[in-house]
């Protein structure tokens, strides 16, 4: 049957996707808030909310490419022969990978700014920092760009395990008639899946902390590409270097996983149900 454009099941998608952009900025706000200043401990222990303004920016963008390309890559995959839970793993790595092209731009003025020691009265605002790495650098992978390759790993293994582990086991767990624990099943089931991706794709995200940060000599590119730097860390560091900044990231992106997921979740049930 051919659907018109007054056709109500058009009209249904329409407002169903209205209502997932609206919760996305909302857990977007919401998460960015709460976790931010664990993100700013990996680089510096003063100043917590500095360097926010970028991943404020990002974050609406970012998540909309998040949900959306997942469920787009999760009903593509749906016509192969592939098993829900393998659907569920690759469909977060391509939302992963498609994530990190829209956000990298972002990254590497955030952790431009982070990195910068410098009085607080002496930085630069965050859109005086960009236009400084585009005029310097320009908008390739030395410039705006840097990284690139280190976000598409980080992003990607991340996502796969997030959404592969979240919807995998949150479809064998039972769910809970009582709504104080189907609350909790589900925030468990999210601080496992972001803590289990912490960790997987950690050495991907020290990677990208040294090849956008400054380098040890200026005026010399020490850290140019995702696996060679991640072998000169091991090599010179060991292997523990590669897992530096474990702790805040597992702080901020294991609660933070399960924020995302519950506010997402539950806004977009409420949003269904009142409007």
């Amino acid at each position: 049957m051919k659907i018109t454009s007054s056709d109500p099941h058009r009209e249904i998608l329409k407002r169903s996707d209205h209502l997932l952009l609206f919760c996305i900025t909302l857990l977007s706000l919401v998460e960015i808030c709460l976790m931010h200043p664990l993100d700013v401990v990996k680089t510096r222990w003063f100043g917590f909310y500095k360097g926010i303004l970028p991943p404020i920016m990002a974050e609406t963008p970012k998540r909309a490419v998040k949900f959306f390309t997942f469920e787009q890559y999760k009903k593509l995959l749906g016509h192969a022969s592939l098993s829900p839970g393998l659907t569920f793993a690759v469909a977060g790595l391509g939302s992963g990978l498609t994530e990190a092209v829209v956000v990298n731009p972002f990254e590497v003025v955030k952790v431009s700014l982070q990195a910068n020691r410098n009085a607080f009265t002496e930085q630069p605002s965050t859109f005086v920092q960009a236009r400084r790495i585009i005029t310097t650098d320009g908008l390739g992978f030395r410039g705006l760009n840097k990284g690139l390759t280190a976000t598409l790993g980080r992003h990607g293994v991340f996502n796969m395990v997030y959404f592969g582990f979240y919807f995998n086991v949150k479809n064998i767990i039972p769910v809970n008639e009582e709504p104080t624990l189907e609350f909790l099943r589900k925030f468990g089931i999210g601080l496992v899946s972001g803590t289990i991706a912490s960790m997987v794709n950690i050495p991907f995200d020290v990677a990208k902390s040294r090849i956008q940060g400054p380098q040890p000599e200026p005026g010399e590119i020490k850290y140019r590409t995702c696996f060679k730097t991640m072998a000169t860390v091991y090599k010179e560091e060991g292997f523990l270097a590669l897992y530096k900044g474990l702790v805040p990231k597992i702080m901020r992106l294991g609660p933070g996983g399960a924020v995302m997921l519950l506010v997402y979740e539950y806004a977009y049930a409420w949003l269904q149900e009142n409007w």
